[in-house]
């Protein structure tokens, strides 16, 4: 990963696959050379091989199930997302949560693949404990201001600051910081605050050029960062 972490999740919206999703991915792939800054696309299952052929982005999936390879009709195993092109993937979104013992299998198997791993909590206090289980990062969103275009750094900004506290005792783990977060004002306060990098959704997948904002959100990240 390189800072700011920019992760863009496409979640499952109606233009989170087909020709669509490539679509974004190109103009998201454009901004992401021209200010020089690595974009992370968290993808359905089903469109990581075409994303991952079709740009030069770090494709992660959303999701991969704790189970072992063998009789598990349906299940997406850590091994499948890594085959069809995947670079990593979230685990334990607020949308998708899974048990603490599941976590700590997951994340040994995607490091034994070579995988990198953002690992979500919803709280502050949850942060030292599951850094202990050694993702390449944590991104913390409080589910309440998931997809409400009110963003932690401003409603919340304790959230980012304790949780920058908790990270402080970890080595080698960075933290992101998500829910809400809308506008390159958020992206510069959620920096300024201690946060490496940010994670955003429907900010993204609902605007009508999403392009302009990503390129609005990564500029404010670099300046946060003193890059820009």
């Amino acid at each position: 990963m390189r800072l700011p972490i920019i992760l863009i999740n496409y979640k499952v919206y109606d233009n989170s696959f087909g020709n669509k999703a490539i679509e974004l991915a190109k103009k998201i792939e454009k901004i992401s050379r021209e200010y020089s800054v690595e974009i992370i696309l968290a993808v359905p299952a089903t469109m990581i091989y075409r994303i991952s052929q079709e740009v030069n982005l770090p494709v992660y999936a959303q999701h991969v199930d704790p189970v072992p390879l063998g009789a598990h009709t349906g299940a997406i195993p850590p091994e499948l997302v890594k085959d069809a092109g995947a670079k990593g993937t979230l685990i334990n979104h607020s949308e998708k949560r899974i048990r603490a013992d599941e976590i700590d299998d997951i994340l040994k198997r995607i490091r034994n693949l070579g995988l990198e791993s953002v690992l979500c909590v919803d709280r502050y206090e949850l942060v030292f404990p599951f850094s202990l289980l050694k993702p390449d990062a944590i991104l913390i969103e409080p589910p309440e201001l998931i997809g409400t275009g009110i963003s932690v750094s401003k409603a919340k900004p304790e959230v980012i600051t304790k949780a920058v506290d908790e990270i402080k005792k970890a080595k080698g783990v960075y933290l992101i910081a998500g829910a809400g977060i809308s506008t390159g004002e958020d992206v510069f306060k959620a920096i300024e605050l201690g946060a490496q990098g940010i994670g955003v959704a429907s900010a993204v997948m609902k605007a009508k050029e999403p392009e302009k904002v990503v390129e609005d959100f990564v500029i404010n990240a670099l300046k946060a960062m003193g890059k820009f």
